[in-house]
């Protein structure tokens, strides 16, 4: 057995931790973002009526939003991509001698020799000229490339799964929707935070409070608001 073998070495893992801590941070927005709105209606106004909408609005109106930002976001990033592919499909196609000796100067100053280097650049040429150059010169794989829908879709489903929690517990009844509200949002952000810390390889107590104690605050601004509308009359 490798003496590495608890190491990720796979291909796409960078982008499978990518894609996993943007779905953590989807899932932490969805619930600051729900919870925020339902607390501070629900501190303004007790009329099941009035919150369920605005929660449910806020739910349904933030993952939209999200799948939007990432749609336009990634669509970006692809669009790059798939141009700087077509560009380099071309430079091989057109001037291949250039681009074998840039791909050998590329491993020449990663430390090879210049015999090695030539000699790996023309093997790697020789199996497959574009991926080796996608590889070493953009970091890009062309069977990897993002896709916009589903990004997108991965998104909104975050945010959905995160912003459900307090959509659900604002539902309760009057007297205990809000502290159960803030006891069950601080717990599920407590372990998204914990979780993207994992992620991220930063320590956990750390990411762990960083997260609750900026949803704590987001919850108490809200409400405080809420409450000082429904003090002051402006809310029936």
């Amino acid at each position: 057995m490798s003496a590495h073998g608890d190491e990720p070495h796979g291909a796409g893992i960078a982008g499978k931790l990518n894609w996993l801590r943007a779905g953590v941070l989807g899932a932490n927005d969805g619930i600051v973002s729900v919870a925020a709105i339902a607390v501070g209606v629900a501190a303004a106004t007790t009329e099941t009526a009035a919150i369920v909408p605005a929660a449910l609005a806020a739910l349904i109106g933030g993952a939209f939003s999200m799948a939007l930002g990432e749609y336009v976001s990634v669509s970006s990033q692809s669009d790059s991509e798939r141009a700087l592919i077509a560009k380099e499909r071309h430079e091989l196609q057109t001037m291949p001698e250039a681009e074998l000796e840039e791909l050998a100067g590329l491993y020449r100053a990663q430390g090879l020799t210049a015999d090695t280097a030539r000699r790996v650049a023309e093997e790697l040429t020789a199996r497959d000229a574009l991926r080796a150059h996608l590889s070493a010169e953009l970091h890009i794989d062309p069977d990897d490339l993002v896709s916009p829908w589903r990004a997108a879709a991965a998104s909104a489903a975050a945010f959905l799964v995160g912003g459900i929690l307090p959509f659900l517990t604002i539902l309760l009844p009057a007297g205990i929707r809000i502290p159960v509200t803030f006891l069950v949002v601080l717990a599920a952000l407590a372990l998204t935070g914990a979780v993207g810390a994992r992620i991220g390889g930063s320590r956990v107590t750390r990411g762990t409070l960083r997260v609750v104690v900026g949803g704590a605050l987001a919850l108490a601004a809200t409400f405080a608001l809420g409450a000082l509308l429904d003090s002051s009359g402006l809310v029936a």
